[in-house]
């Protein structure tokens, strides 16, 4: 038997989720533990038939200020912080009344939900718990003797320990649960300092902090050979954190971060605007279109890259159908995502067990703002998320021909799209769909001839009598440096350019645009995405 046994036998019960708290009471009265209580904890308690002594009657003063103070006293403090074998501690108890408290089970004010359902600022303070922090952090300091609890799901593993060993715990349970403690303490102190900071406007505080909860442990990472595992942060924008996963395998850390690339570039298309669908491989996009149907608008994106489409994932901004459904499952697909999925497709998807089939209720919203975090040695990359968005309105053309609307319109889309492509990006599209990208490369020319040579090569696989790129649009997510680049787009057959401008040789580059007969518009933005 284990020498580092803690017997339980007071517990001191605050929770503001109820969820499980009755059997939970029960359970413990069962194994003999004496149960104190607050509040609203106490009467649900009581309510159910158990003895509670309320911890007024531990500290001698009554919950006052609306219940801001109620446990912050040495008779709780003392409880939770006293070393039980230090002579000094236990002489301090007893000459002031203090007994020992053996479990701590709390949960937080609700602070995180009253910032999500758009609390107003004394609401969201008001919700800010300042008793329940400390006495988990008191009780995980301590947890030598004392074992803290503050998940609900964390009730059964707890009465499983009582259970193994008689109504004790064990050292190494206590430490995994002190652990738990105080990721809960950081990640609600992450949830109050990035919410107040948002709400002042401090662009740079001093310290920044984030945390997550575990969604799901993943098989590996990247690759075989690197562990890894998905932290949700608690927001409900529809996306791959908060899908319901309809059938398939369990998503991998490849699968997450290819379909969150592909939900997020197919929100940039509203569903009133008409269907969408976008099919990503390792995180770019290789075909994108809208279209009269989503089934027309999966074969455009198809047809952009058949080759790179094997194996990818593919979102829709429209309630996926079964039709739709039937020319996907022709093809092997690793994930779908779709705000809905239809009984029909569905039934489809049913005789493709490998493909993961996601539900996400919604859209997200890509103009919401937010932070973007990228790990480096020895510290983090912050900066706001890329919501930027161009506007007909905010076009400047620069050439001597004026794009004609079928060219306007092309450009546009193809604008959100290179949004969402590696820099250096180039997306060449026609009739609102990609024919050609050319992603990630050092060189910008290079990206404008591999999408031009991917259209060819598609051309030939087709049967077409040219490359799709002829009479194309490009967008370029960055400013051409130099004339090179736009004249390898012309010369693959497109016929006007949108950019953001700014390149020291702007003139040079509308010179050459001119020369070649292209339509030019400079938006102002520009859309790197490393």
């Amino acid at each position: 038997m284990s020498t580092d046994l803690v017997k339980l036998r007071r517990a001191l019960l605050s929770v503001s989720d109820k969820t499980g708290l009755v059997e939970l009471g029960r359970a413990l009265a069962g194994h003999g533990v004496e149960l104190v209580s607050t509040g609203g904890t106490a009467r649900t308690l009581r309510e159910a038939g158990l003895a509670v002594t309320d911890v007024s009657e531990l500290t001698g003063f009554p919950e006052m200020m609306d219940g801001r103070v109620k446990t912050l006293h040495p008779a709780v403090h003392g409880g939770l912080l006293a070393l039980r074998d230090n002579p000094e501690h236990v002489a301090a108890m007893e000459a002031h009344g203090i007994r020992p408290i053996d479990l701590l089970v709390v949960n937080l004010y609700p602070f995180e939900e009253t910032v999500a359902r758009g609390g107003d600022w004394a609401d969201c303070i008001e919700n800010i718990d300042i008793g329940g922090p400390a006495m988990i952090r008191a009780g995980a300091k301590n947890h030598a003797h004392v074992t803290v609890i503050v998940d609900p799901e964390d009730y059964d593993t707890l009465l499983g320990e009582l259970a193994r060993h008689d109504g004790a715990t064990c050292g190494a349970f206590r430490r995994r649960m002190a652990m738990e403690a105080f990721a809960r303490t950081a990640a609600y102190d992450a949830a109050v300092s990035g919410w107040m900071a948002a709400e002042i406007g401090a662009e740079t505080p001093r310290r920044r902090a984030a945390a997550g909860t575990l969604r799901q442990k993943l098989r590996y990472g990247e690759n075989p050979h690197q562990r890894a595992a998905f932290y949700v942060d608690g927001s409900e924008a529809p996306g791959v954190a908060t899908a319901r996963q309809l059938q398939g395998k369990e998503l991998s850390y490849n699968n997450i971060n290819d379909t969150d690339a592909a939900f997020s570039l197919v929100a940039e298309f509203a569903p009133e605007e008409g269907p969408a669908c976008v099919i990503v491989k390792h995180a770019n996009p290789c075909g994108v279109a809208r279209g009269e149907s989503l089934r027309e608008a999966w074969q455009k994106a198809y047809d952009c890259d058949r080759v790179s489409a094997f194996g990818g994932i593919v979102a829709f901004n429209r309630p996926l159908d079964g039709e739709t459904a039937e020319e996907i499952a022709a093809i092997f697909t690793e994930v779908v995502i779709a705000p809905e999925i239809s009984q029909g497709a569905r039934e489809v998807f049913a005789r493709k067990k490998n493909v993961r089939l996601l539900e996400t209720g919604g859209l997200p919203d890509p103009l919401a703002p937010g932070l973007a975090w990228r790990q480096v040695t020895g510290g983090w990359l912050v900066q706001d998320r890329d919501n930027g968005r161009v506007r007909e309105g905010d076009l400047k053309v620069v050439t001597d021909r004026v794009p004609t609307d079928d060219e306007l319109r092309d450009m546009l889309f193809a604008w959100k799209v290179a949004k969402h492509v590696k820099s250096n990006a180039i997306v060449y599209a026609r009739g609102l769909a990609t024919v050609g990208i050319g992603a990630g490369q050092m060189s910008r020319v290079d990206s404008t001839r591999i999408a031009a040579r991917k259209a060819q090569d598609m051309a030939e696989a087709l049967g077409l009598a040219e490359p799709p790129t002829v009479g194309s649009v490009v967008a370029s997510d960055a400013f051409f440096p130099f004339p090179d680049g736009l004249l390898a787009a012309a010369e693959a057959g497109a016929t006007a350019v949108i950019q953001p401008g700014g390149s020291i040789r702007d003139d040079e580059v509308i010179r050459a645009a001119n020369e070649a007969g292209l339509a030019m518009v400079f938006t102002g933005m520009r859309h790197f995405r490393h």
